[in-house]
């Protein structure tokens, strides 16, 4: 059952008032009473009647002070009553209106929160990983973003349902993102036998903390020993030329969007030196004759402006030093003068700014 006669016909002169402020009423006042009426009788309209709100208030909405928009979402966040189709308007607004209702609405459900993901930008994300008792379909979504604010925001979510399969991709995205290794190691719920693996390339604290906490019933001495004998497996010789399926490989991740830093991390802690070298000059658009050259052959500087230029933390600098130089059969050694440099092009290089210095200097 849709809206009375008169209700309708209070709908239609609000319709023209939107449409003609200068009627006589405010595009603030059209906008309240047409939420305030949406959200009373919500219930009772029909397809048209909810299509005609939403247009109202979505036309309405950039004319209406954000404390006006604001003050109507936290009115919203608790009321079970209120009409779904409302709901999602205002989540759609700005994230200062959106997010009481994220956070706190009970009509705000885990297809909507899945469905805002796929098209939000990072603060409605932050939202998201914030709210209250998110299951494992929602974490698992989120996991997939790289934006660091995210990732943090949903760490330090106690109560969020985590998945082992997104700590596994959280651990390993914790590889570039270092802000992201302790409040994944404070978690109760993160399995030892990851806590272990992160041993590998975390800070000293870090690692102490892992040990102190994750110790009982010899379950961290055996990940340990696991994530130990994978360090030290002989890494794959690498190729000259990678072979086909290397190539495709890079190709394929290169054109979904998943070449990123934490691949490289990946595959060069696991000894895959070809796809190393292939992603990493990918990234780089360069070649991989080029890229072994100045790579492996013209001393650290260019090394540390490649690792500047594809966005590896310097934090993870000598991890990525160590195992390549070892994967091709190498002795690793940082002078003093040479760690000073690293720090300098780190500090003084943002990521374009070291990718034109890298090409200017080995790939002309």
């Amino acid at each position: 059952m849709g809206l009375t006669a008169h209700d309708m016909s209070d709908m239609g002169r609000l319709a023209q008032f939107a449409a003609n402020p200068q009627m006589g009423a405010s595009r603030t006042e059209i906008y309240l009473a047409v939420a305030s009426l949406y959200r009373v009788q919500g219930g009772r309209l029909d397809a048209r009647e909810r299509a005609l709100m939403g247009d109202i208030l979505r036309r309405l909405t950039k004319d209406v002070e954000m404390a006006i928009r604001i003050a109507l979402a936290q009115r919203l966040a608790d009321d079970i009553h209120a009409p779904h189709d409302l709901i999602l308007l205002l989540v759609d607004d700005t994230i200062d209106v959106a997010r009481p209702l994220i956070l706190s609405s009970p009509l705000f459900s885990e297809k909507d929160a899945l469905e805002l993901i796929a098209r939000a930008s990072a603060p409605h994300l932050e939202a998201v990983a914030g709210r209250p008792n998110i299951g494992a379909a929602v974490t698992e979504a989120l996991t997939e973003s790289d934006c660091e604010t995210v990732l943090l925001a949903l760490l330090r979510n106690a109560t969020a349902r985590i998945s082992d399969r997104s700590y596994v991709r959280l651990v390993e995205k914790s590889r570039a993102l270092v802000a992201l290794q302790e409040p994944l190691v404070r978690r109760a719920d993160l399995p030892a036998r990851l806590a272990a693996t992160m041993c590998g390339f975390v800070s000293e604290s870090v690692k102490r903390f892992i040990e102190n906490n994750y110790a009982a019933a010899g379950v961290l001495e055996a990940a340990l020993a696991d994530a130990t004998a994978s360090l030290v497996r002989e890494p794959e010789r690498p190729s000259d030329p990678p072979a086909g399926s290397a190539h495709k490989l890079i190709d394929k991740l290169a054109a979904s969007g998943q070449l990123k830093a934490g691949f490289l991390m990946r595959v060069l802690s696991q000894g895959q030196m070809d796809l190393f070298d292939l992603g990493f000059s990918h990234l780089l658009e360069t070649d991989i004759v080029h890229f072994r050259r100045f790579f492996y052959e013209d001393g650290v500087r260019p090394v540390a402006l490649a690792c500047r230029a594809v966005g590896i933390d310097k934090s993870a600098f000598n991890t990525v030093f160590n195992l390549s130089r070892r994967g091709r059969g190498m002795v690793p050694v940082l002078q003093k003068l040479e760690m000073a440099e690293i720090d300098a092009i780190f500090r003084g290089f943002a990521k374009p700014a070291a990718l034109q210095a890298l090409k200017t200097s080995t790939l002309s």
